[in-house]
Order: structure tokens, then sequence, then C-alpha cells
């Protein structure tokens, strides 16, 4: 590289025989006297060793020789100021290459290096050479690096010490060495060269912008050192690392051409810094979609929480992806959660508020609420310290009163809980290796078509994904597998949960979820959950088995088709309900489909059921149930029945089921074949007129007989004398204390044998 050829420049000042005029006795700035005038100096025409050259009589303890011209200050070139000198009579002095720094108002620029060093002249007659390299970089081997504040130099020299003595110069050389730091080769610029010092102090915004406008094609390097950086930053070139940078907290620096984890990684010196400030980059407008891990795992040893990384996003829109790569959790104190016990007054009216809060300002956002009256899987999503009130997830089932509740916050690898929305947030080909030390991912309290695909969740300490709001609005998690902490443990004593969701339209596909006390607790509906596998087993004879899916939404149009359900339940409750029981105006529990399933149970108690409904209010029942073509399969003992109502708060009203479908299901080691309709067959050995079936326990829910689908005989029917009748039976149902018998009322005492289709519900 050579700034004469490449920006035109002529650095070489003029030989003293063009005049002396040119050269100042002081700093070289205009208007400063010139060596023409002097009266202690002259021009030698013929020196043996110089030729033509300049002759001074030193008067004073400081004689300066400055070219008047303006030499430019270039970042990323250096040049070398020399010249020969020589002690010709007097007394002895040294002499050392000099310069005075301006900006761009011709200010002189104070505090820098302005004087080569000082070599003695002693011996009479011998050429002296001197010389010092200027550049902009503090580089290895440069003398006067001035930084990106000067724009130009009068450079000469100086003659130091004793006066007296005469002292012949040769002209003096500015010549351009750029080379010798920077080969021409190269397709690469250090940061030095354009004014970064590496103090870890200084602020070197400015070098490592001008570095990034003078790359023009190639690549930055930043060498060994610690460099400063106040003020966001975006980076065009690709650039490397030796040493690293350090910003501010809120600083963003967006390495455009080499955005990726690795790079950060090395930019900031710590995995789990680099991690932070490159989430702060992609959250922050920056020309990349993906932030790639580059198959690298994370050492993260504190949680990421964006809304402190990026604290201006309030809203988020723009698809972003994080993928490729593995994610470990170190033990330490950051991953600490917080519990904190407080008083609260409810109020059904306003659902989702906790009102005169006590201590509010101690409890996280994020938090999960237990208590008296708290449904599952509730958390607080916003909080206003000033009317000490929280903000739920979800309602609470337990109606009005001021009770004591309990807060813990968890702590997640990825937390968004400070961030208002994200949408099209995709987590992609991850190991979230959570280790039992943390969680795994928080969601924002609202959002839409977050993606979670091809991810292994292990271990997470307390929870898998969380919804804190409506940021699971149309979650997709895809072919990912979830692996609980809590693998050793009988059933009944886990805690951990894989994922729960409060929104509407979740799709749940070809998962495989193993050993959580719940894969998945689901408010919201439109849900589709196919081709997933969980199992909740454990290696305990005769186990308590609990649910995998539970879903907390009355009317919820869910798909749950195709799945390999081993050893859990799906249990259906309305515990996110603010006013439980039912009344007029609301839906009661329907719209559920369960097809192609299958169900197995192994060493569990004969009372497990594959399909409970809880209600936590009065009144409910069922109007729209589909359980079709699914296989149930009980291994190691048999299991008395798939299905049941758990009436420990309340039971449904079986006198208004209707439009529920149990056909084609296959049975296994099951005692109670369910069905609805349900076909019975009964025998009549003596003559009556009227039937009293026995009491029908096959129909789902053990509902009550509401009605007869069809009346069949399946023998001829006769009088006690075995004559044939042709009389049709009518039909009474709910007979009994239990309401599961009917009654075939005859015309005549006949006998004979007949097969029914009996329901539990009216379809329309």
């Amino acid at each position: 590289m050579n700034i004469a050829i490449t920006n035109g420049l002529l650095l070489m000042p003029p030989a003293f025989r063009a005049g002396l005029n040119a050269w100042s006795r002081s700093d070289g700035t205009s208007g400063s006297p010139t060596w023409d005038s002097a009266d202690n100096a002259g021009l030698v025409p013929a020196d043996q060793d110089f030729g033509t050259c300049l002759e001074i009589y030193k008067q004073q303890t400081t004689t300066s020789i400055r070219f008047r011209g303006e030499t430019p200050m270039i970042a990323g070139v250096y040049f070398r100021v020399s010249a020969r000198v020589k002690l010709v009579a007097g007394a002895p002095c040294s002499a050392r290459i000099a310069g005075w720094a301006g900006d761009g108002l011709r200010n002189h620029v104070t505090g820098l290096v302005e004087t080569g060093t000082t070599v003695p002249l002693q011996s009479y007659g011998e050429p002296v050479e001197i010389s010092a390299i200027v550049g902009v970089g503090s580089r290895q081997g440069v003398d006067m690096g001035w930084g990106t504040r000067p724009v130009y130099g009068h450079f000469g020299l100086d003659l130091v010490g004793a006066n007296g003595g005469a002292i012949r110069v040769e002209s003096i050389r500015i010549e351009d060495i750029t080379s010798a730091f920077v080969p021409s080769l190269i397709d690469w610029v250090d940061v030095r060269d354009y004014g970064a010092v590496g103090d870890g102090v200084t602020n070197d915004r400015a070098a490592f912008i001008a570095a990034d406008q003078a790359s023009k094609g190639g690549s930055i390097l930043v060498p060994e050192g610690t460099f400063f950086i106040d003020g966001d930053i975006g980076i065009n070139a690709p650039i490397r690392f030796k040493g690293k940078i350090k910003t501010p907290t809120a600083t963003k620096v967006s390495l455009l051409q080499s955005f990726d984890f690795p790079t950060y990684a090395d930019a900031f010196g710590d995995e789990t810094l680099g991690l932070k400030k490159a989430l702060q980059a992609l959250f922050g407008y920056t020309d990349h979609v993906t932030l790639d891990l580059c198959g690298r795992r994370v050492d993260l040893t504190e949680p990421l929480n964006i809304g402190e990384l990026a604290p201006d996003l309030n809203g988020y829109s723009n698809r972003r992806v994080i993928s490729n790569g593995s994610i470990l959790a170190k033990a330490g104190s950051a991953w600490n959660g917080g519990s904190w016990n407080s008083q609260a007054t409810y109020d059904p009216n306003d659902p989702l508020t906790l009102k005169n809060v006590l201590n509010v300002g101690a409890i996280e956002v994020g938090s999960r609420v237990l208590g008296a009256g708290v449904g599952r899987e509730v958390y607080v999503n916003a909080r206003d310290v000033s009317k000490k009130t929280l903000t739920l997830s979800q309602p609470l089932y337990g109606g009005a009163g001021t009770r004591q509740y309990t807060f813990e916050r968890y702590r997640y690898m990825f937390d968004f809980s400070g961030v208002s929305q994200i949408d099209r947030l995709n987590f992609v080909d991850l190991d979230f290796n959570c280790e039992g030390v943390c969680s795994g991912i928080m969601l924002p309290a609202k959002g839409q078509m977050v993606a979670i695909r091809d991810c292994y969740m292990t271990r997470p300490k307390d929870r898998g994904i969380t919804s804190i709001g409506r940021g699971c609005q149309d979650l997709l998690v895809d072919r990912c597998q979830f692996l609980s902490n809590e693998m050793e443990l009988p059933a009944q004593q886990r805690n951990t949960i894989a994922i729960n969701v409060n929104a509407n339209d979740v799709k749940m596909r070809n998962n495989r979820f193993v050993r959580f006390a719940h894969f998945m607790v689901a408010n919201g509906g439109g849900h589709i959950i196919t081709g997933n596998h969980w199992f909740q087993g454990d290696g305990s004879g005769d186990g308590l088995r609990y649910a995998g899916l539970v879903m907390t939404l009355t009317n919820v149009q869910v798909t749950i088709t195709g799945n390999y359900i081993d050893n859990a339940s799906i249990e259906w409750t309305n515990e996110h309900s603010a006013f439980p029981d039912f009344t007029g105006n609301q839906y009661s529990f329907g719209g559920l489909t369960i097809s192609g399933n299958t169900f197995l149970a192994s060493n569990t108690v004969p009372w497990f059921t594959w399909l409970t409904v809880k209600p936590y209010g009065s009144g409910h029942f069922i109007h729209g149930l589909t359980v079709v073509g699914n296989v149930f399969k009980a291994l190691y003992g048999e299991v008395q029945r798939i299905d049941r109502v758990d009436n420990s708060i309340a039971d449904l009203d079986y006198n208004n089921m209707r439009n529920i479908q149990f056909e084609g299901n296959m049975f296994n080691g099951i005692q109670t074949y369910v069905s609805n309709p349900l076909l019975v067959t009964h025998d009549q050995n003596s003559a009556a007129k009227t039937w009293t079936l026995p009491v029908i326990e096959g129909l789902p829910f053990q509902g009550w007989v509401k009605s007869v689908q069809s009346v069949i005989a399946e023998s001829a029917i006769t009088r006690g004398n075995n004559v044939e009748v042709a009389d049709l039976p009518w039909v009474q149902t709910q007979i009994g204390a239990s309401r599961r018998q009917m009654r075939l009322n005859w015309t005549n005492a006949v006998k004979g044998r007949v097969s029914v289709y009996a329901r539990m519900d009216r379809p329309a």
C-alpha cells in the first residue's frame, strides 16, 4: 500500500536547496518564523556527505526545524520521517524527529507524543541517521501514534541539549511505509491502523467505523487488547477477533457479515455475554433473520432476560430464528428462583386481576401463583406497583375473597417475560441442556406463531416451555424431545411440567415427552395434538398414573389424533374459570375429538382411567365428544374401565348429555367395554310384560340411559306356552336409583332374547 499512488498525495517535502522559507524555526504553523531569515543558519552548497545541506549554529536549548506544509494524517497509513545529521564543530548535542499535530480547525491537538527517540551526536563529522514512524494507529514500532483527532501534522526535527555547536542537516524525508505494517497482498485491515487504542477505557467506536469503511470488500482484524465501544455500532465487513470488545449493557453491536455465535463469543471473550449481545443485535432490527450457533455448545451461566438485553423491545413481529447448537446451563447462584407469600383479594368479575397485593413490588412478573382456588399453571404476566395489582394469565376458580397466595419464580434459559409481544420467533435444531439447573423458555405475555422445531429439552428443573399470557397463540412444537428431570421419581412425586398454553390454535406434532408430572396443561381452543408420544409411568408395581394432557377449557375444539399415550391420562377440567358453576350463557364440556390413538398402561392400579372429566363447578355436562378408532391396552394387570368423572368437587349433569360418540375402539385387558351407543343383550327366560334390564356399566362415564337407538329380537319372542308373538315393546329409560337401567314394556307377557342399542345422551 502506498498513499502516494493510491491517494495521489505527495509526501516528500522540498529539499533545503529549494529555499528555506518552507521551513519553520518553531512549530511549522502559518506565520511562524522561517529559517530563510535566520542569522545563525545557512546553506552549505557541497558537503562531502550531504551535498547541499543546512548548517545551523545552535543557540537555543531546543532548536526546531519544521516543514510548513501540512502532511495529512490518514487512517491506515504509516509514514517515516527521517534525516541525516552530523556534528561539525563546537559543543555536542542530540537530535530527534518531531512534529506538531493539528485538527480540522487548525488548532493544536494536545496530549499526544510528538517526538521520536533522541539520538546523541558524539563524533565530529560522522553522519547519524535519525527517524521516527508516525501514524493514526498505536502499533508496535510506531513512535508517534496520534489516533483520529489530528488531520495533519508539521514534521521535521529538533536539536536538543548544549548550545554552541555547528550541526549540518541533510534534507528531511517523509516516506510512506504502510506496507511494512500492512502487506499489500492481504485483504484485511487492523482497527489499530484507524486509531483504536485497545486499553479498555478509550472509546474506540470511531476507529472501528473507520476500519469498516476502509475495508472495501476485505475483512477487519481486532488484535489483542480490550477495545471499549460506547454507542450502537454496525460493522458491515467480516470481522475476526484476537482481542475482545467491551461495551455498556445498552450498546448494540451488530456484526452484519459475521453474525453468528462463535464470532460474538470471541468478540466479548465470554460465551454467556457473547450470546447475550448476539441476541441483543438479533432483536435490534439488524439485517439478519437467523442467529446461528454454528454447531457450538454455549456454557450459559445465567438466564437470558431478553427484556433487559433489549429494553426498548416493546413489540416485535419480524421473523427471527435461533438455531444449530447446544446450550448447557452451568450451575450457579444466578439460577436461584424466588418465592414470596402474600395476601391478595380476588373478584371473579375482574377475573384476571389480584388486588390489594401485599408487598407487590417484590413479586416478579412470570411468577407462578399457588393457593386455594388456583388452578394449575396460573402465572403473573403484569404488575402495577402503584395500584398494588397483579395481572394473571388465567382466572381463579375459588370465588371472591381475600386469601394467602404463594408466588414462585423459576429461572429460564430464554426469558421473554420482560417483552410485551414477540411474533414469529423460531428455535430450531437446538439442545436445551437444562441439567436440572434451570427451566427452558418463558414466552412473552403476548405473541403469535412462536415455533420450537427439532429441539431437545433435557432435564428442565421446573418447566420446559412456559406461557404467562397469550404469547403461545398459534404455538408450534414439532419433532422435539422433552426429557424430565424427575425420571427416577414415582409419578405421584413429580412436579415438572413440559409445556403450558393459554391461547388458541396450538400445534403439538410428532414430539416425545418422558416422565413429567404433565406433558401439557392447555387452556385455549383449536389445538391439534397429533403424532406425539408421552409416557408418564414409573418402575413401581401397581403404580399411580396421572394426566399427561390436562385441558382446562370446557368447549375446546381440540383434536387428539394418532398419539401414543403411555401410562398417562387425558384430564378435562374447567379449573381456569372464574365462575366454575354452569350457567346458561356459557358452553359446557364439548368440542373434543380423540381418534386413532394408542393408549397403554402397565403395572398400574386397576382404577386408573385414560380419560377423566373433572368439573370444578356444578351443572356441567358433555355436549360434543368423539372417541373413535383408538386402542386401549392394559399390561400386567387389568384396568376396570377407560373413563371416569372425578366428582371430588362436583359431578356432571347426566340428564343434559348429548352428542357423544364412543365407537370403534379396541379394548385389551379392560374389564368394561365402553361405547355409545352401547349394544346390550338381554335374555328374558320367564314370560313377563315388563323386562327390566340390569344396570348398564358400559356407557361412557357411567352415564344414565338417556335413549334407546334400537331394539332387535335375536330370538323368537314367545308367550309362556312358546307361541310366537309379533309385538313391539315400548321403552322406558333412566330406570332405577342409578338411572342406568331401562325397561321394555310388552302388550303381553313374553320371553326371549333382545339386543338393544342404548345411549347415555341425546344426539341432537
